[in-house]
């Protein structure tokens, strides 16, 4: 199936650290021309990881763009030329302290196709050891254990309100209940 809008031109916005802005001008099916405003952001790893209490380590901290704390999964963008296990080991040590010994993929999803491009790998990591890798961005982040019960609360409560914390815990807890496909 052919993509119903057609790439006529770009403009570049912006382009900084960690993301790019272009409008595109587009051509609808029909001959409709049309602006799309895009943020381009590289693949993020996002984790789900389990102490050996079954309690979900989940990270507390400052997010500037929305001036407040939140609570959410330890996350990170994929470095350039860096595979997303790794970027997910590292970024485990660097904002929870713990390295896994075991890792499942999840799966993975895009966190703002209306807008962007940000698509997030998924991973459940289990069986962590300690072993901290201290970043310049990882000060003031208080690591927050909860259990089955209290997470689901804190995302009906709006406590946890990211939508990539979201996705992946919902998926890690609902995900495996349901029957096998035919």
């Amino acid at each position: 199936m052919s993509p119903p809008e057609k790439l006529a031109s770009r403009r570049q916005i912006y382009q900084g650290r960690s993301v790019n802005l272009h409008v595109d001008t587009v051509e609808k099916i029909g001959g409709k021309i049309t602006t799309r405003e895009v943020v381009e952001h590289g693949e993020c790893i996002v984790a789900v990881a389990v102490d050996n209490q079954e309690k979900v380590l989940l990270v507390h901290q400052f997010r500037y763009p929305v001036g407040k704390f939140l609570l959410e999964l330890p996350a990170g963008g994929i470095d350039p030329g860096e595979k997303p296990l790794d970027a997910l080991y590292r970024e485990l040590q660097e904002e929870i302290g713990y390295l896994p010994h075991r890792v499942t993929k999840m799966g993975g999803f895009y966190s703002i196709p209306g807008y962007g491009t940000e698509y997030l790998h998924c991973y459940l990591a289990t069986d962590l050891v300690p072993s901290r890798l201290i970043a310049e961005d990882t000060a003031g982040i208080e690591v927050i254990p909860l259990g089955r019960e209290q997470v689901l609360q804190h995302i009906a409560s709006g406590r946890i309100c990211d939508a990539k914390s979201i996705a992946a815990l919902l998926t890690y807890f609902f995900v495996n209940l349901l029957p096998p496909h035919p």
